[in-house]
């Protein structure tokens, strides 16, 4: 019984660590504006998540895998997605194109 309630509660925090990433990975594919991420960041995920990939496989099947399948994919995503949105350079700081522009107030002379 012990062996079922750790899967049940690795099942559990899987689909919440999930749940947690989509809106990430949802926004994303939709805006296609990756500025306020770090490309630093998002290589050292990947290749985080492919060292641990070695952990991984010698695991039990289980939700970890699932998790850790997750991970992968989501990660590599966001580096596809940064690479090919961005040019992989941050965009300027002076670009406006993604923010609301403020209507121009006529000045009285």
């Amino acid at each position: 019984m012990n062996t079922n309630i750790a899967v049940i509660a690795g099942s559990l925090s899987t689909s919440i660590f999930v749940a947690s990433q989509l809106p990430m990975l949802v926004k994303a594919a939709r805006t296609k504006d990756l500025r306020s991420y770090s490309l630093g960041q998002i290589v050292l995920a990947n290749v985080g998540n492919l060292i641990h990939a070695f952990y991984v496989v010698h695991l039990p099947a289980g939700p970890v895998w699932l998790l850790h399948g997750f991970y992968l994919v989501s990660t590599a995503l966001m580096l596809i997605w940064y690479l090919r949105y961005s040019g992989g350079r941050d965009a300027p700081a002076n670009d406006t194109t993604h923010e609301q522009r403020r209507p121009r107030v006529a000045r009285a002379t």
